[in-house]
């Protein structure tokens, strides 16, 4: 039993269902390690070194230098979907297998999370709750929320999750449903429920907005001071995605402005904040610490996924959702 096995940053993996430590502990010896966020390259390898299945979390950096001084790597599993933190072409060469969850496994762990989000602001919840927590239940009529029946969500990344948000809001809620995806066509926009439109377009119409775009350099930043600038004053915004799809500082001045009129993140750009982080002085905003995805059902079948493929790697066999299938030619 020489294969060993790195647990980096994952809060949650094998933690509620000793089932997966248990099949772990069969293939190899086990180690959990608690990094620095941005620690990447040959400090990383050098800590990581000699373990050659990683099972990652969207923290730390597996960038090209830290494949450059790494020893053999068989599987790098991500205890999620997104994967911006590896560096995919550099894994290819070095023959590193590399592996997320099936967007199924979160679609709607995420999706509610992200209703809840917008229920939270858009009802004044949380504030309302402290008040009665404070002996405060006169102040009631500061409370008054707004219905989201007739009015229109704008969706950014209609896929897995983007479209079950969709779904809830048009269906349960009887919102009209706008979406920009650019990996999409308009038809196939259609197909999964919504209007297609253009970016701006939805800032424009929408009064309500939720982020479900992945992360890459494209869209980086995608909403700041211009995209603000075309919003409708008072407009609710949850982002359950990435928390780098919007740029802060752009975010802190549109709150201020009151065109954000509610806000609910479960994602920033950079996690975990502390107390005082600016965002948390305003009453209309909501933060949850990146836990869309935290619930029973949607953890095991992460783990189960994450067992899988490290079973599959280590029996000589192709793990399923393959992000680097050139690695195969």
């Amino acid at each position: 039993m020489n294969t060993k096995i790195a647990i980096v940053n994952s809060s949650s993996f094998g933690k509620h269902f000793p089932e997966h430590m248990e099949k772990l502990e069969a293939l190899g010896k086990i180690d959990r390690f608690t990094l620095p966020k941005d620690m990447g390259g040959k400090e990383l390898a050098d800590k990581l070194n000699g373990y050659s299945i990683i099972i990652a979390s969207v923290t730390a950096l597996y960038n090209e230098e830290f494949f450059q001084h790494k020893d053999k790597t068989l599987l790098i599993t991500r205890h999620g979907i997104g994967y911006n933190n590896i560096d995919i072409e550099a894994a290819t060469k070095n023959g590193t297998f590399v592996t997320k969850v099936d967007a199924i496994v979160e679609r709607e762990a995420v999706a509610e999370n992200a209703v809840a989000l917008l229920m939270s602001t858009i009802r004044q919840i949380n504030s309302a709750s402290d008040r009665v927590k404070e002996g405060k239940w006169a102040e009631r009529a500061k409370f008054i929320g707004y219905e989201i029946k007739g009015k229109t969500v704008g969706v950014i990344g209609f896929g897995n999750i983007g479209s079950r948000i969709g779904e809830i809001l048009k269906n349960g809620y009887g919102a009209n449903v706008i979406a920009y995806d650019p990996n999409l066509t308009y038809e196939g926009i259609r197909e999964r429920g919504a209007e297609p439109v253009t970016l701006e377009e939805l800032l424009r119409k929408a009064d309500i907005i939720s982020l479900n775009a992945f992360l890459d350099k494209n869209s980086y930043h995608m909403i700041s001071e211009k995209e603000f600038g075309l919003m409708k004053k008072g407009v609710f915004i949850v982002n359950t995605a990435r928390g780098a799809l919007i740029e802060e500082k752009s975010l802190i001045k549109a709150l201020d402005e009151g065109i954000v009129g509610g806000l609910g993140l479960d994602v920033l750009e950079d996690e975990p904040i502390d107390g005082n982080h600016p965002l948390l002085k305003y009453e209309n905003v909501v933060i949850t610490p990146h836990t869309s995805a935290y619930t029973y059902e949607c953890l095991k079948g992460m783990g189960d996924k994450v067992v899988s493929d490290v079973e599959k790697v280590l029996s000589g066999e192709i793990p399923d959702n393959l992000i680097n299938k050139d690695i195969l030619k």
